[in-house]
Formats: structure tokens, C-alpha cells, sequence
């Protein structure tokens, strides 16, 4: 499966557009991490903690909207893009999605 973040994937024409495909995660941190993150937050520098939360999921919200994309027996996901949204402190969601299509070789 090929993503592409932009609005084709070069050296393929899309023949058939299979519409939209989406997948999202919403993943916390647990309590042990949250309080070192705390701690960092009143000292400054990078929640690695955090960093390592959104990284995950957005990993996992990729295979999610990959996987979505193969059951509609796509070839590309194109015009891939991210949403990040707070839940409630110390909780995030990441959804992906993109549009799902055939291509064909130039």
C-alpha cells in the first residue's frame, strides 16, 4: 500500500478514486509517566513521554487507515493527513485519513 501526502503518487495516474478512508486511536499515558511528565512540564524541555504517545499512535492510526484502504482494494492512499485532539488531560486522539485509489503505471 502507498501513501502519499500529496494529491497523486508520481509515476501513476489515479484511474478510480474509492473515496475516503479514516482511522483514529485514542491513547493515555499511564499514571507513572503522566506524573514524570508533570514534573518536566514545571522544569522545561521536551515530554518525551508524550512525544513517544503521539508517535505510537500515529503509527497505529496509519495501519488502521492502510488496512481500510486494502479492503477497498486500493492501490495508494493519497492526500494523507493527521488530526490531533485532546481528550481529557493527558489523553489524545489521532485520526489519519486520506482518499483511497486504483492507479495505473505511466
Amino acid at each position: 500500500m502507498r501513501l502519499s501526502n500529496l494529491d497523486h503518487v508520481p509515476g501513476y495516474e489515479v484511474i478510480e478514486d474509492l473515496g475516503l478512508v479514516r482511522a483514529n486511536v485514542v491513547r493515555a499515558k499511564h499514571v507513572g509517566k503522566d506524573i514524570i511528565a508533570s514534573f518536566k512540564n514545571l522544569v522545561g524541555g521536551e515530554l518525551r513521554e508524550y512525544t513517544e504517545m503521539l508517535s505510537e499512535s500515529r503509527e497505529i492510526a496509519i495501519s488502521r487507515m492502510s488496512k481500510k484502504g486494502e479492503e477497498l482494494g486500493a492501490d495508494a492512499v493519497i492526500n494523507v493527513r493527521f488530526m490531533t485532539s485532546g481528550i481529557a488531560n493527558g489523553a489524545a486522539e489521532i485520526m489519519a485519513y486520506g482518499t483511497a485509489v486504483k492507479l495505473k503505471k505511466r
